[in-house]
């Protein structure tokens, strides 16, 4: 969780300037003193909940000390926030007071009811919207896909994070379950399965190991299973800590590609699954290589590629011809963790930020908003994913 003090402080006196504006407009509106008081109370804690999680450390503390930072940063912008839409739209509805006009009070009311509904809808997805799950199923159309292969079906999720939900598996058990109810010809998991070090999988290797297809469970790393945002004593420790992980999921039946291929085999038909280490875009540190995971690139067989960060598809396979990869697969995203009628905010960042996207060139992209949350405990809108590939030849696709 990457925080950047400065901003933050001039957040905090917008929202220090919130709290005096509506403690004036109490002391306007009302005669009730028990209502001043509690503001007074609510300005008092908020304060201190933020002071606490600045001073709190983050890279080199302990996971419980990540984990209550993160909480009491939420907590604090699930009040802030509500307050400073309320100020917006107060501001707005004293506008007529410039031209000698009464405020308009039904639009004070009003802001009053939409900042306590956005207070609802942010507790709503930290405890209940971010312990859902929603499986999406998707036909995707591939040319000359062998014809054993017609049908075929891959599981893949994404961004499980579960160093946020510390020992409790409850909720990856639960995931466990979805996926292994699918029954897909494969799994594939692309990146991102902690936050900061390996040791964070060990509760959840058990569940975790109870995931099974028929072809097997791949994976690939992601920007957060490197190490790279915690502060390490060594850098032996930090690379121990990246054999870890490689042990851990070997442990829980898994295959991890890290710059490999693996051939999938129907009778005499075939595709091949390739997995790259990290490629990303700025800040996001690059690891991996197609040419070590797979080398020639414009061969006829079908490609399933794993790539973490979509940007990469973005970069280097996008609208290049000579990169004959039929379908890539990608997370990193989460849609922000907020999404709202199909629209995220990650749009401002990632074009390609969640679903089915396709090149002029032939080649598709599906981008999973993962199931995990990192940064804060939340999922608004953005319901944890589990997505359902099923592999269809194009020439037999009905009309």
């Amino acid at each position: 969780m990457r925080l950047f003090l400065l901003p933050l402080i001039i957040f905090i006196l917008i929202s220090l300037g919130a709290d005096f504006y509506i403690y004036r407009a109490i002391r306007q509106r009302s005669r009730l003193k028990w209502l001043r008081r509690a503001h007074i109370a609510l300005s008092t804690l908020m304060t201190t909940l933020i002071i606490v999680a600045i001073a709190l450390p983050r890279r080199g503390g302990s996971d419980e000390v990540l984990l209550t930072d993160m909480w009491l940063l939420y907590g604090w912008l699930t009040v802030t926030l509500p307050q400073l839409l309320f100020v917006i739209i107060d501001l707005l509805a004293k506008i007529p007071q410039l031209f000698g006009r009464r405020r308009l009070k039904w639009l004070s009311n009003g802001g009053t009811i939409i900042s306590t509904a956005l207070f609802g809808v942010m507790w709503w997805g930290a405890l209940i919207n971010r312990n859902e799950l929603h499986v999406r199923e998707v036909t995707v159309e591939v040319e000359n896909l062998p014809a054993r292969f017609d049908g075929y079906t891959i599981a893949q999720f994404s961004d499980a994070h579960v160093g946020t939900y510390g020992s409790d598996t409850t909720f990856v058990s639960k995931m466990v379950d979805r996926i292994n109810g699918l029954n897909a010809d494969v799994i594939v998991f692309t990146g991102d399965i902690v936050n900061r070090h390996s040791e964070e999988l060990t509760p959840h290797t058990g569940p975790l190991s109870r995931l099974r297809a028929r072809d097997g469970v791949y994976s690939i790393l992601g920007n957060h299973d490197y190490g790279d945002y915690r502060e390490w004593p060594t850098t032996e420790a930090k690379e121990d800590s990246r054999r870890l992980l490689d042990t851990l999921q070997r442990g829980m039946g898994w295959r991890l590609l890290r710059d490999e291929h693996v051939w999938l085999r129907r009778g005499t038909d075939s595709i091949v699954i390739i997995g790259v280490e990290n490629i990303g875009d700025k800040p996001f540190p690059t690891y991996g290589s197609l040419m070590r995971a797979y080398g020639k690139s414009d061969d006829k067989n079908t490609k399933i590629l794993l790539t973490h960060n979509p940007a990469h598809w973005c970069d280097s396979i996008d609208g290049h011809s000579d990169m004959k990869y039929a379908l890539t697969l990608s997370g990193h995203t989460h849609a922000m963790q907020m999404e709202v009628l199909g629209w995220s905010p990650a749009a401002f960042r990632y074009p390609t930020w969640g679903g089915l996207y396709k090149s002029s060139t032939g080649q598709q992209l599906y981008v999973n908003i993962g199931t995990g949350t990192v940064g804060f405990p939340a999922r608004i809108g953005a319901t944890p994913e589990i997505t359902l590939i099923k592999l269809k030849r194009k020439d037999k696709l009905e009309k």
